[in-house]
């Protein structure tokens, strides 16, 4: 609609000229020409008649809406002015008027619209805004809160926090939760804060760790009055982070250890290495390994040492190695307590405090660890139990590396029938101790015995007969020497005897018992009364303060056994002091 249409010869709008109610028509023009928005303009019969913008979308709905006309309704009725507002929707959106409906000339009514479409727009964004972050407060996992210039809180989600209702909590002090009062206390901070961790007390006792981040609150004045956040509980998170950080310790600390001992290439002192390195890298005062007993060491009387925990910890351990002041009474008391089934044992003892694990190797027990820690000190915590039980099955594998190591020395050693140490180690320890004889100007002596007939026994009754026969032989010399003595199985029926300290006349006394002794458990071995199983022994004494070499040392004695074989066999003879003299022959005494 075009304006010029309602405009008469004098250019006033059509329909205002002249006086009215609404102050004459100057005023009316007046204020149409002076109105920033749309005028409308109705006659009596409330259709429009004339309208300021044409292409203002108020004015295409001018006549059909019921806003307006209800407007123009109440003004013709009462004559009166009223007010109102209305929204018109268009394909391209919608549009909000502030109506103000004025009596015009006559029946007429002036209609002065100011689009708010703006005012409107922001209006709902804003009260759509508020509704997002009240919901997504009330749904958050975390908890807003806001304090007062006292410190207290004025405000906390309707959620509440750290399982406190809501309404608890309002009129509280934060300081009433943190657990540490020397931490960072955000709740009142007068500066902008982010990612302030603290420690707080739940409702249950428990412990929260929050992350917090908070702002100032200024009153127009610039004045402070309090502070707002949010708290974000990341204690799963947190307590993650740490289990992550303490496997990461113990990892370097059990890494740390077992290479150090790994580093070690000399097996007999793996242990000594592992007993230092795990008491200085677990911060114990003292560390006792203890390792199994070979089978043949147990005491043989009640129970089965193979498969009674309590009877293997109690009696089937010995010393592997140990470091630090703790007496070794105080870890073997821990030993039989490490029975209980549990993986690692702990128990304040004697003012430490001690932890001890038991070690296995394929499921079976083969040692045990105790580490002692000063009560003074911080106690075991979970993280060491953990670690200790990792250390304890390293330390099995080392124990039975060691054993393996131990058993093949004892193989390159001893006499895999009798026991008894073979040729080689003879020789060695012989060596060591004839060393030591003129150091010490001590006597000793040197016995060779061999078995009298004892093909004859194989070929009558056979090998089994003969091993038996050996082992008899082994019985009667270990049974008639003394621990510091030497006792070896030279090969076949040959047999040594290293009589540490003994002067003549012990060496002949102890020959005349082995020929008492063959008399009575030999001979009824033997393959025929016609060829007696007995014994032919030579002897050779080594003087205080002699230089005899102990190969001719070697040679006298064999000479003196050789000597009696020649002269009948079964009995004894002393190798004169010089090689060039005979031996002494000697028969047993009848």
């Amino acid at each position: 609609m075009d304006d010029r249409e309602h405009r008469d010869a004098s250019g006033n709008p059509r329909g205002l000229s002249g006086s009215g109610s609404a102050g004459g028509g100057g005023l009316s023009a007046r204020l149409v020409s002076l109105w920033p928005g749309p005028v409308l303009i109705y006659g009596p019969d409330r259709r429009l008649i004339s309208a300021s913008s044409a292409e203002c979308p108020l004015t295409s709905s001018a006549d059909t809406e019921p806003d307006i006309l209800a407007l123009v309704s109440i003004v013709q009725a009462h004559g009166t002015s009223c007010f109102g507002s209305v929204q018109i929707d268009t394909p391209n959106g919608f549009h909000v008027y502030d109506l103000a409906a004025l009596p015009g000339d006559g029946a007429t009514v002036l209609v002065l619209a100011r689009a708010v479409t703006l005012n409107q727009g922001l209006r709902v964004a804003l009260a759509t805004g508020r509704q997002r972050y009240k919901d997504l407060v009330e749904i958050s996992s975390d908890f807003a809160w806001e304090t007062g210039i006292d410190g207290r809180l004025v405000f906390v989600s309707p959620r509440g926090a750290l399982g406190y209702p809501a309404a608890s909590l309002i009129g509280r002090s934060m300081a009433d939760f943190v657990l540490d009062p020397e931490a960072d206390f955000p709740f009142v901070t007068r500066s902008s804060v982010a990612n302030v961790v603290i420690w707080m007390r739940r409702a249950d006792g428990g412990r929260a760790c929050v992350n917090v981040s908070a702002r100032p609150v200024f009153d127009d004045d610039g004045q402070w009055g309090g502070a707002r956040g949010i708290c974000r509980d990341i204690t799963c998170e947190q307590e993650r982070d740490e289990q992550q950080e303490r496997a990461r310790q113990r990892e370097q600390i059990f890494n740390h250890i077992v290479s150090t001992f790994r580093d070690e290439v000399i097996p007999a002192n793996v242990l000594h290495v592992a007993a230092e390195t795990m008491a200085r890298g677990m911060g114990a005062v003292s560390c006792h390994i203890f390792r199994r007993a070979p089978s043949s060491l147990l005491p043989s009387a009640g129970g089965d040492a193979e498969t009674d925990p309590v009877r293997i910890l109690r009696e089937a351990m010995i010393p592997g190695a140990s470091f630090g002041v703790a007496d070794e009474i105080l870890a073997r008391m821990m030993l039989e307590r490490t029975a209980t089934g549990a993986r690692v044992y702990q128990e304040q003892i004697e003012g430490y405090d001690a932890l001890a694990s038991v070690c296995r190797y394929h499921k079976r027990i083969n040692g045990a660890v105790v580490l002692f820690r000063d009560q003074s000190h911080d106690s075991w915590r979970e993280d060491d139990r953990v670690l200790l039980a990792d250390l304890a099955d390293q330390i099995g594998v080392a124990n039975e590396q060691i054993d393996a190591h131990e058993n093949i020395l004892r193989l390159s050693r001893t006499d895999s029938l009798t026991g008894l140490f073979n040729r080689r180690a003879f020789m060695e320890e012989m060596e060591r101790r004839h060393n030591r004889l003129a150091r010490d100007n001590l006597s000793a002596a040197l016995l060779f015995a061999d078995l009298d007939n004892f093909k004859k026994v194989n070929d009558v009754y056979g090998h089994a007969a003969g091993d038996a026969a050996l082992l008899t032989v082994r019985d009667m010399l270990v049974g008639s020497t003394r621990p510091t003595d030497l006792v070896a199985r030279l090969g076949g029926d040959e047999f040594a005897i290293w009589l540490e300290g003994a002067t003549q006349k012990v060496a002949v006394d102890k020959a005349h018992l082995l020929m008492e002794m063959s008399a009575r458990e030999l001979v009824p071995l033997s393959g025929s009364p016609d060829f007696p199983l007995g014994l032919s022994v030579g002897i050779a004494v080594h003087l205080p303060g002699g230089v005899e070499t102990l190969a001719d040392l070697m040679v006298r004695a064999d000479h003196a056994m050789y000597k009696v074989k020649h002269a009948g066999k079964g009995g004894y003879a002393v190798a004169d002091q010089t090689l060039s003299a005979g031996p002494t022959m000697r028969r047993p005494r009848g």
